[in-house]
């Protein structure tokens, strides 16, 4: 699967350069020029956040990337979904991570409790575009490999909660009949279908609300940026990058975070 709007670009059989493996990777039928795959292997981890499903590659997109980070000579630690402190042994370094954006968070979030966003640089590689992928402008699927395989990182945005999780991607609550404040600013008085939260690289977040078209046709997002957002309503439900709270609430902050996270991400485009 390819990312939606990228070039094609193919990928032939490895070759070896020394004692590291790279790719020859065609466009328009002319060679272009690749990094090595592994710069220095021994600071560099990938985990996957699925079992264990190499006998079937191709019916799992995940481990379908795992496979092909395999057969470049990398090894996988298949972790599960959403990993917990389990995997505090493997944070070091460069560590690409396949999963989602809820398993992104797991992870982020162990290198916010261990105190670790300065030291280790995370890769995301998933098969389709994420909230998290749209937001910061992250290649998908195959199209990805080259990404993580650069040392190249760029510094975003991390919100937290008040119960003590982290946001990447984006959050939704709703239904919402009641107040938001953006700072000390009120956005909200009254009742909305829903409202959306992301991470912003300048201000820190961008809390969105949806507001009914005129005459009832369709719907509209109305934003607000700022550091923090607070959200008060009976019996919101929560999604934050996917996964729902375990209970409704009645209120909900979102902060951002003083430390960012170290991204892998593509080089910039040269004319």
């Amino acid at each position: 699967m390819l990312c939606p709007g990228r070039p094609f670009t193919a990928t032939a059989p490895l070759e070896p350069v020394g004692d590291v493996e790279t790719t020859r990777r065609y466009r328009h039928g002319v060679p272009v020029p690749q990094r090595r795959l592994v710069e220095n292997p021994d600071v560099l981890t990938v985990v996957c956040c699925r079992g264990d499903n190499s006998d079937a590659p191709s019916h799992d997109p995940f481990a379908a990337l795992a496979a092909e980070l395999a057969r470049r000579g990398l090894g996988i630690s298949f972790v599960g979904r959403r990993p917990g402190k389990e995997i505090d042994p493997l944070l070091t370094g460069r560590v690409i991570v396949i999963g989602d954006d809820a398993d992104l968070a797991a992870v982020v979030l162990r290198l916010v409790r261990k105190e670790l966003l300065t030291s280790v640089t995370i890769g995301y590689l998933t098969p389709g575009p994420t909230p998290f992928t749209l937001l910061w402008g992250l290649p998908v699927a195959v199209d990805a490999l080259a990404t993580v395989a650069t040392d190249r990182e760029r510094e975003v945005t991390i919100l937290r909660d008040d119960v003590g999780g982290v946001l990447v991607g984006s959050a939704e609550l709703a239904p919402v009949d009641g107040t938001a404040y953006v700072d000390e600013r009120r956005v909200l008085h009254g009742a909305v279908r829903r409202v959306r939260v992301r991470p912003n690289a300048e201000s820190g977040l961008t809390l969105g609300v949806e507001q009914r078209r005129f005459l009832g046709l369709g719907h509209t997002w109305q934003e607000f940026e700022g550091r923090a957002t607070s959200v008060g309503a009976a019996g919101m439900t929560v999604v934050s990058d996917g996964v729902e709270h375990r209970r409704p609430m009645d209120r909900w902050t979102y902060y951002r975070h003083q430390q960012p996270l170290r991204l892998l991400r593509p080089a910039p485009t040269e004319d």
